[in-house]
């Protein structure tokens, strides 16, 4: 028996078919799949930015049919175009049939949440849901006021927008159920964070210049249950004892993940200058890692007893740390089994799918790592500027770059292009993916990518 197992309890609330690669995982897929929210239209098949199973893997039912060639030009798999007012990255979270997403005008002044018809792409809510009079200005293009994707069950959904607020929203109607506005930090470069799911909590990331936090609450209520600091040494102090550029080292933009160690639940998180397990339920850090880099953003990834965690930007490590009981405290030196310090993304996270880990960087490189040494399988050139994580489906690895274009590569030892697809418009959001649809999230509109074939026989 594995010392520690990878256990996302939030597939409990979200899908079956979760792709894990040892028959106990599968075990527990199977027993997901009785899951009374899958019945019927209920079921929710990407409730979270990174999907159903907080991996990027497309469930199985999801996966059936999903194509991997479309044409904007010639229409070919394109069943329809949606434009979307506002700016965001956010990823589409699908269930019941219909699309939660999150935008903002370019200023940050007007935040809205959006709920579209998953079949027909009719927009059924464009809600504002915050106003702001005097936001910080982002500083660069790449981020967004709209950034962080929703969480989404099957009776309520959660938008998330950093410190300017977080709110929860009936699925039914779109009515505001609670909202804070009162968890503050100052982004800087603007909020990336995704909010997550265990059980009853809503888990919020802030890795700001001035605070760096994490908090759970009460999904039902929005009441603060725990928040913890990191205990991180950011090692920027000038000669005065102020952070270097005002902080800028200190931020961090990851969204977290869960993961079973000997019998207790702890939500793992990547931040700047360190990394960190902590305890699910209280709050309490369990262990850390140093680490010399910040603009943390990809969430981490669990391969049989090890965290795959990337640190961001700067040297752009890549880790496997060990987890079992004598994880503890600083484990730097003790449990760092492997780092690749080169080759890796700054901001497109890695995705796993079965022992191996694949990956792309910001200028188009691709590659495969083995899941327990880190050691690099191949390495071969994509091309385009990638910002968007990958999905995976039907052995296929899907990588969408900031130009529009869609490449499908086989996820396999050898570097294999199957597919290049181009849309008028680039993506820093990543792709979603339900009832063999590809959702695609450009600088301007909402894609819904579907085999024409399989769109025939449903009519």
């Amino acid at each position: 028996m594995q010392t520690s197992r990878t256990r996302h309890r939030a597939q409990r609330q979200s899908s079956c078919g979760i792709g894990f690669w040892n028959r106990r995982a599968i075990l527990w897929a199977l027993l997901c799949c009785q899951s009374n929210i899958f019945a019927g239209e209920s079921r929710l098949s990407w409730p979270f930015r990174n999907g159903p199973g907080l991996n990027s893997q497309v469930a199985a039912r999801d996966a059936k049919g999903l194509p991997s060639e479309f044409d904007e030009q010639s229409g070919k798999n394109v069943k329809w175009k949606v434009p979307l007012q506002g700016h965001g990255h956010s990823t589409p979270v699908i269930g019941a049939g219909r699309i939660w997403l999150t935008a903002a005008t370019e200023d940050g002044k007007q935040q809205f949440v959006y709920c579209l018809d998953a079949d027909s792409g009719n927009v059924l809510h464009h809600k504002l849901v915050f106003k702001n009079e005097d936001p910080e200005p982002l500083g660069q293009k790449v981020n967004t006021y709209a950034s962080p994707s929703c969480a989404l069950q099957d009776d309520a959904v959660y938008a998330h927008f950093g410190s300017y607020g977080t709110v929860r929203l009936s699925t039914e109607t779109a009515e505001v159920v609670w909202q804070r506005r009162d968890i503050k930090c100052r982004h800087f470069r603007g909020p990336g964070s995704s909010p997550m799911i265990f059980q009853d909590l809503l888990i919020l990331t802030f890795d700001g210049i001035d605070r760096q936090f994490l908090m759970a609450i009460d999904k039902h209520s929005g009441k603060t249950v725990w928040r913890t600091n990191r205990s991180t040494d950011y090692g920027d102090l000038d000669a005065d004892g102020n952070p270097k550029r005002e902080g800028d080292l200190r931020k961090a933009y990851s969204t977290p993940g869960f993961v079973e160690v000997n019998g207790r639940t702890q939500v793992v998180s990547v931040g700047s200058r360190g990394a960190y397990g902590y305890d699910v339920l209280t709050g309490k850090e369990v262990w850390g890692i140093r680490h010399g880099d910040f603009n943390a953003a990809a969430p981490p990834a669990f391969y049989n007893d090890i965290a795959i965690l990337h640190s961001g930007s700067g040297g752009r490590n890549l880790f496997g740390v060990h987890l079992n009981e004598t994880t503890k405290g600083d484990v730097t030196e003790s449990h760092v089994r492997w780092n690749r310090t080169q080759g890796n993304p700054r901001l497109s996270a890695p995705i796993l799918v079965g022992n191996r880990v694949y990956m792309i960087t910001d200028k188009g490189v691709a590659s495969c790592i083995a899941a327990d040494t880190g050691e690099e399988i191949w390495k071969d050139r994509v091309g385009g500027t990638h910002v968007a994580s990958p999905v995976s489906a039907n052995g296929l690895i899907y990588f969408c770059s900031e130009e529009g274009d869609t490449t499908a590569i086989r996820a396999s030892d050898k570097f294999e292009i199957v597919a290049r697809n181009r849309l008028a418009e680039g993506m820093r959001a990543s792709p979603a993916a339900a009832n063999g649809r590809l959702y695609l999230r450009t600088f301007g509109h909402l894609y819904c990518i579907e085999e024409a074939q399989s769109a025939s026989q449903d009519n």
